[in-house]
């Protein structure tokens, strides 16, 4: 990894002379002839389907790319054939919102096999052109807005399929505890290795990170660097670079900035992982080995959980992860990061001092608290943190309100849906309480949005009980313990990171 402009700093992945793909990795990985002249065949045997085609054409990438991990890859484009570009439009939300253009997924797929080989072509013969992205903004559960970019259709077919063969080469090089926005892998993933993590290891302290503004400092020089690690295709780097330089429009005004990677974009949650693999991962992966205690990471994208078993570990990490994060134009949020007590030890310690309970921490949505089960043992509690539930039940009375002309029916096929996928991310061992009173909480906005339709009659709560059992799931819950499903998962062979 570069220091600055040209020092070398950190761990970086092993370089050695760019392989001849067009005849070494098309020749000798996917046991195939030279690309040249033939980018819209099949990588596959025309006897299997398009998408077992596609899937063992990236199958091959990925063993080639597993089989040595610091070899370039100098020909991919070609596998961006037009049965990857049906899979990634396949793949779109069909009501997802249209672009710059307006052009959305129905009117696409009206003459969707002449667009896919128009848009094939154009991009392999380098007249492509990426659009810019139209800003929108979205509420966060703090009070602010989060900017998003909606980009056009056609930018997120080509992304998709661009992310689907880059993810078979980084899939390989990217480390266990790094689990967002990557394949096979989800958030509750994530919060069952923490969890097993701060119960299984000598966790006192919790250095709860956030990288301030992450995908907008993003360093387009660094991470054209990264990227060239292991990807030496000059077409793909050629992509990315139009992608990153597309900028957005909002109001009439195209911005183009000089760092950070589109939110929204298809293709930023990859380059954000791929950023953070050299800045971060790498280096805290090599940052432990020398730490007096445990340590154990879990990194969702840019939100960052470490456990330690030292305060002076804890503190030293911090002062050096500040320095590390500086080199390459990011820094830590100084109102989202802290470090405080928690874990098991840290519990008991408190506790013999009459101080009470540990701090809490948020990740993920859920408030982390250190309780004790009924035998009085150190309990890992989890619950739906308190702005979160807030902003959820201010944005379903507002949707409320919308629907209040509809027939109750309809109100309450509705509602069921928002609540059962509201349960099925919540629903979690030691959550029921706050689930408990979201569902009050929902029943009494639908109550009061009934009693808005009309100025004669009032719902009685005899009536809203029918409708509440008629519709309103009742709170169960649905994930298993953590520990359960971590070690169903990695089988043992992951040991807790």
């Amino acid at each position: 990894m570069m220091n600055g402009r040209g020092k070398s700093d950190g761990p970086v992945v092993p370089t050695r002379s760019p392989n001849k793909v067009a005849q070494v990795a098309a020749e000798v990985a996917e046991g195939r002839g030279p690309t040249k002249g033939n980018t819209n065949q099949q990588n596959a045997p025309r006897t299997q389907s398009r998408k077992r085609g596609v899937s063992s054409a990236l199958e091959r990438v990925r063993q080639r790319a597993k089989q040595d991990q610091g070899v370039k890859f100098t020909a991919l484009l070609h596998h961006v054939t037009i049965e990857l570009l049906r899979e990634s439009f396949r793949a779109l939300r069909p009501k997802a919102a249209a672009g710059v253009d307006g052009v959305t997924w129905a009117q696409y797929a009206g003459d969707l096999e002449e667009n896919l080989r128009d848009l094939h072509g154009r991009l392999h013969r380098g007249a492509y052109r990426a659009k810019p992205a139209r800003r929108v903004f979205i509420p966060k559960a703090d009070g602010g807005e989060r900017p998003l970019a909606i980009t056009s259709l056609e930018d997120k077919i080509v992304q998709r399929a661009v992310t689907m063969v880059l993810n078979a080469i980084y899939e390989v090089d990217f480390l266990g505890f790094s689990y967002g926005f990557r394949p096979q892998r989800s958030q509750h993933q994530a919060l069952d290795a923490l969890a097993v993590g701060i119960f299984r290891k000598k966790v006192s302290w919790v250095l709860d990170a956030d990288i301030r503004g992450f995908f907008d400092s993003i360093d387009h020089e660094w991470l054209q660097r990264f990227v060239e690690h292991r990807i030496a295709d000059r077409r793909i780097i050629r992509l990315l670079q139009k992608w990153l330089k597309a900028g957005v429009l909002q109001d009439g005004v195209k911005t183009v900035a000089e760092a950070g990677s589109p939110q929204g974009a298809t293709i930023s949650p990859l380059l954000a992982n791929i950023y953070l693999h050299y800045v971060f991962d790498l280096w805290v992966e090599r940052w432990r080995r020398r730490a007096r205690g445990d340590v154990i990471v879990v990194r969702y994208a840019d939100d960052i959980v470490l456990g330690f078993q030292h305060e002076s570990d804890a503190r030293r990490f911090w002062r050096e992860l500040r320095e590390r994060l500086a080199k390459f134009r990011l820094e830590l949020h100084p109102a989202k990061t802290r470090l405080l007590r928690f874990g098991k030890l840290a519990a008991r310690n408190r506790e013999e001092r009459g101080k009470g309970k540990p701090e809490t921490f948020d990740f993920l949505g859920f408030t982390h608290i250190c309780g004790k089960s009924r035998r009085g043992r150190f309990l890992l509690v989890r619950w739906v943190s308190a702005a979160r539930m807030r902003s959820t039940l201010k944005a379903l009375r507002e949707r409320l309100k919308r629907r209040r002309h509809l027939p109750v029916h309809a109100q309450g096929a509705w509602l069921q849906r928002i609540i059962q996928g509201y349960f099925g991310y919540y629903a979690v061992p030691t959550n029921s309480r706050r689930l408990e009173q979201f569902r009050t909480q929902v029943i009494r906005a639908w109550l009061f949005a009934l009693w808005r339709r009309s100025q004669r009659t009032r719902l009685t709560w005899v009536r809203m009980n029918t409708l509440v059992r008629r519709w309103i799931p009742r709170v169960r819950v649905l994930h298993p313990w953590p520990s359960e499903r971590f070690d169903a998962r990695t089988r043992g062979r992951s040991p807790v990171r």
